[in-house]
């Protein structure tokens, strides 16, 4: 094969984008269905106790505010966690940090089944937050050293997509799983073990098609890997030229702009949990449904909202403005949450499918204005910043929501407050429209 090379500022040759692009497109076709798929799996060890919920009071006496607690402490471990694990992933390699992590997820996932009361329930979801912890920042971080600045944009919109369709797959597979009875265990035990059990076994698959560095994939010719190698070090060495790699997340707090683009993810991931972890009793309010179909109707929102983000993205690409894009997207979602306490049960459904076209398009939508707008210098960084304290709305809705039920008989006012949260971050992503952060 023949090549062309051109030269960087900084003196370094790299290899014509025909080739160039070769590698690119073979390193995406090879990881970004594998880590669509992790996602699937992360997401729904992480949200299948939404389905298990009335089980879990019957046969354990887990109450509504246990429930909410132990459905959010998750997220704090997962916060508190996930920048010491994306650390150890630069130490040990992807390929042995990522297969590491799912291993732990899966066991403590499948671990669920034997819970006997409020304080297990608490440790394994603590632990479960502890096992999951770095994987969103580390396959951002993977991204990094695999593929150009130009490709990431792309590689993390269908690398997020793996969350919708989750949403859409848990409810019907959770349901089905809930059916099973036999072996001296529960369905609720069932599911867990089962959707545990193949997050581990999807690490063989992980740790067989997962390189930690170019240098090591053999699938690549070595004219694509020194291509790929040459484009990816340049644009380090003008990285590490111009400011040092570390930041510490204090000192990017500091910076308005992402303690705001945190504070807008925190407000998103608020609506998106709190509607997750309680849609399910929602739907069993209204009728006599078996799991099978409170999981059918549970995947009815989330499919809206898949095609609500695409909608919604082809909008914004068309006509620019993506901070405009994210507020309509999040009024959207404040409409719904504030219309589903003025109805019955099958009114608040179809509230809250009307809602998710705003907040899983809100969080589609979210990402390129960070991206965009943060030096990239410290995109990385910000980003594992963004999500660990955006997810802690994952804590806060689901407690508030346990305890207002278990106190008051009513998650309305929980609704209210998701609502106004939405307003609020409607408004305030405006203010992101400034220069970079440096």
């Amino acid at each position: 094969m023949t090549t062309t090379t051109t030269t960087t500022a900084g003196g370094d040759a790299i290899a014509a984008p025909s080739l160039l692009d070769t590698a690119v497109s073979k390193v995406k076709w090879r990881i970004l269905p594998l880590f669509v798929v992790m996602f699937i799996a992360n997401y729904i060890d992480r949200v299948n106790i939404g389905f298990v919920r009335s089980h879990l009071e019957q046969d354990l006496g887990i109450g509504a505010a246990a429930f909410g607690f132990g459905a959010g402490v998750f997220f704090l471990a997962y916060a508190l966690f996930e920048v010491p694990s994306n650390m150890l992933q630069q130490r040990f390699g992807a390929k042995a940090w990522l297969t590491r992590i799912m291993a732990s997820w899966g066991l403590v996932a499948t671990g669920m089944a034997f819970v006997q009361g409020e304080m297990s329930f608490y440790v394994m979801r603590f632990l479960l937050g502890v096992a999951e912890a770095g994987f969103f920042p580390g396959v951002v971080y993977y991204f990094t050293q695999w593929l150009p600045n130009r490709e990431r944009g792309k590689a993390m919109a269908i690398f997020l997509s793996g969350s919708a369709l989750a949403s859409v797959m848990s409810g019907p597979l959770s349901g089905a799983l809930l059916s099973i009875q036999g072996g001296g265990f529960h369905g609720w035990q069932w599911m867990f073990i089962i959707e545990g059990l193949a997050s581990v076994a999807l690490c063989f698959v992980v740790w067989f098609f997962l390189d930690s560095r170019v240098e090591d994939a053999k699938w690549l010719s070595n004219e694509e890997r020194a291509a790929l190698s040459a484009v990816i070090a340049a644009e380090k060495k003008e990285r590490d030229a111009s400011k040092p790699a570390h930041a510490s997340m204090f000192s990017l707090l500091k910076d308005a702009r992402i303690a705001l683009f945190c504070f807008i993810y925190f407000a998103i991931q608020l609506t998106i949990y709190g509607a997750t972890f309680w849609l399910p009793s929602i739907i069993k309010k209204m009728g006599h449904f078996t799991e099978f179909e409170v999981g059918l109707f549970n995947s009815i929102p989330w499919m809206i909202s898949i095609a609500a983000m695409y909608m919604f993205a082809a909008l914004a690409q068309k006509y620019r403005h993506q901070q405009a894009w994210v507020a309509v997207a999040l009024l959207v979602a404040a409409c719904g949450m504030f219309a589903s306490t003025t109805g019955g049960p099958v009114f608040a459904f179809v509230a809250i499918c009307f809602a998710g076209i705003g907040f899983k398009a809100a969080s589609s939508l979210f990402w390129p204005i960070p991206q965009g707008y943060l030096d990239s210098r410290i995109a990385a960084a910000v980003i594992a910043l963004i999500n660990s304290l955006g997810n802690l709305g994952g804590f806060v809705a689901p407690a508030t929501f346990g305890y207002l039920e278990q106190k008051t008989g009513s998650i309305q006012g929980g609704l209210y407050a998701l609502a106004a949260a939405s307003v609020v971050a409607a408004g305030l992503v405006f203010f992101t429209r400034r220069g970079k952060t440096a």
